[in-house]
């Protein structure tokens, strides 16, 4: 039997996009510049009309000089990520 992952939380990518790009006071033409993604994709992606790719992320995540996981975990906001969930002892 497969046992699929839970749906991501797309919202809560869309609102940490919007949050940082907010925080810096950057408009969507500004992002766009400092990107060089267009405009029309980070409105897109911002009101939830496109998902992105992993290389559209991982160029917002330079952008914004954040790690790209704190873009992308923001997609398991309502369910447990992955992974381990106690450090593994050497």
């Amino acid at each position: 039997m497969t046992i699929l992952p839970p749906d991501p939380d797309t919202t809560a990518l869309r609102l940490q996009l919007a949050r940082l790009r907010v925080e810096r006071g950057w408009s969507f033409d500004k992002l766009a510049g400092r990107s060089g993604l267009a405009r029309r994709t980070l409105i897109d992606l911002e009101h939830g009309r496109a998902v992105g790719n992993v290389t559209t992320w991982h160029t917002l995540a330079h952008t914004f000089d954040v790690p790209i996981d704190h873009l992308l975990d923001a997609r398991c906001s309502d369910h447990t990520p992955p992974g381990p969930r106690t450090p593994r002892s050497a």
